[in-house]
């Protein structure tokens, strides 16, 4: 089967690096891809948000089916033109995709379908948005309505700093037309938990949790990332816990898309807050996150690409899908600067050093003369498998030893719980 994955970063590289593992693939396209891509895929040069030329190459090739990575081709209906050609898609139709490109829709959704989800406000307007941070408590919650790379949402401690963010992504136009609209929610206190879920034609079935974490420095401080490391499994995701997600949110949201006739097939990521062995829904991807699918993803033992097909078929069922016991560590290594402002096109070095058993998954890299260079703001995400969580921790810190490019930097206490 040929088999096209769409996207440039860690996420598509860990789809690629699995699917490559399997005997039912015999062509593996990727586009754009990046440097490390290369060692899995055959790279492309047509950008992810190119619907377009997408659909041009993908009846050219002939492609039998099409993976979607990113969120931004899902919500501009990449799916839709790929489907209406008779290409099978993993990934959802641009109804579907709603659920993340609009957080406005989204939090419409869980409201509608009762839904656990911090209380919140929408606007339209920053004066009326400032006035109405009286009616929340420190510390605000701002989030940009539209599509922002995970960027789009700011934990403000006062007052100050919430007038700040919401002319920031009002006035300011930080995110683009992604902040004409915004939301203001309630801060939800806990621990974050993410739930990667496939969706079979409406039907959600948990894939092993994981824990993100989001924020750019050590102890949870700076901005918002797209992500700086990730474990998994998550230990708080007990049979409790998997019960009350079960019938409190899983269950409303497969009622939901039933009842709103949205038809989705492929993945959903839950972002949930989790205390006292319940949690609330933080927000809705509709791709698998990066770089949750770093530790996800190497611990399925089956065939990735069967896992996809039997999705799309809806003959998928939980008990189909099997899981190493072992624990996975992923650590992102960044360009200094990031979130913010970095610089691209430094080499990296010391890659050849790192240990056999220890998978590096490029997200933002190119090659060039046999050179890996830095080409995004997340470049490296460094992963092991092994079984503890702290074993594993400890091989990806002593492997990222090795890995050396001017103004390099990650946290040191991703899995330190």
């Amino acid at each position: 089967m040929k088999v096209l994955v769409v996207g440039s970063g860690g996420r598509e590289h860990v789809l690629c690096w699995k699917l490559e593992q399997s005997s039912k693939v015999s062509k593996l396209y990727c586009l754009p891809g990046n440097g490390g891509i290369e060692s899995a895929a055959e790279c492309i040069d047509i950008k992810s948000d190119d619907i377009n030329g997408i659909v041009k190459f993908s009846i050219e090739k002939e492609i039998n089916l099409a993976i979607i990575g990113p969120e931004a081709p899902l919500v501009e209906g990449l799916a839709d033109k790929l489907i209406e050609n008779n290409i099978k898609v993993f990934g959802p139709e641009k109804s579907g995709a709603k659920l993340e490109g609009s957080k406005i829709y989204s939090k419409e959704f869980m409201e509608k379908y009762d839904i656990p989800t911090a209380k919140y406000k929408k606007f339209t307007n920053s004066d009326k948005a400032k006035e109405a941070l009286k009616d929340f408590k420190p510390p605000y919650v701002v989030k940009a309505d539209g599509l922002a790379a995970g960027k789009g949402v700011l934990i403000c401690e006062n007052k100050t700093e919430g007038i700040r963010a919401i002319e920031k992504i009002m006035e300011d136009k930080n995110f683009g037309g992604a902040g004409e609209k915004i939301i203001i929610e309630e801060f939800l206190d806990g621990i974050e938990g993410s739930l990667l879920c496939l969706v079979s034609k409406n039907k959600i079935i948990p894939l092993e949790s994981a824990r993100d974490y989001k924020k750019a420095l050590d102890e949870d401080l700076g901005l918002n990332t797209g992500g700086m490391g990730c474990f998994s499994p998550n230990p708080l995701f007990n049979d409790e816990l998997k019960i009350y997600l079960r019938n409190e949110v899983i269950s409303k949201i497969e009622d939901g898309l039933n009842q709103e006739k949205i038809i989705f097939t492929g993945i959903l990521f839950i972002g949930i807050m989790i205390k006292n062995n319940k949690a609330k829904v933080l927000e809705f991807n509709v791709r698998f996150g990066d770089p949750e699918s770093q530790v996800v993803i190497p611990r399925l033992e089956n065939d990735l690409y069967e896992v996809i097909q039997k999705t799309i078929e809806g003959t998928i069922e939980e008990k189909d899908l099997k899981w190493t016991d072992k624990k996975a560590v992923t650590v992102i290594l960044a360009s200094g600067g990031y979130p913010v402002k970095y610089q691209k096109e430094k080499i990296i070095n010391g890659l050849e050093n790192i240990e056999d058993d220890v998978i590096v998954f490029h997200s933002g890299t190119k090659k060039i003369n046999g050179n890996y260079l830095t080409n995004g703001g997340r470049v490296l995400a460094v992963t092991v498998l092994a079984e503890s969580l702290e074993k594993a921790r400890k091989k990806v810190y002593n492997n990222i030893k090795g890995i050396e490019f001017d103004n390099m930097q990650y946290r040191k206490d991703i899995a330190k719980l």
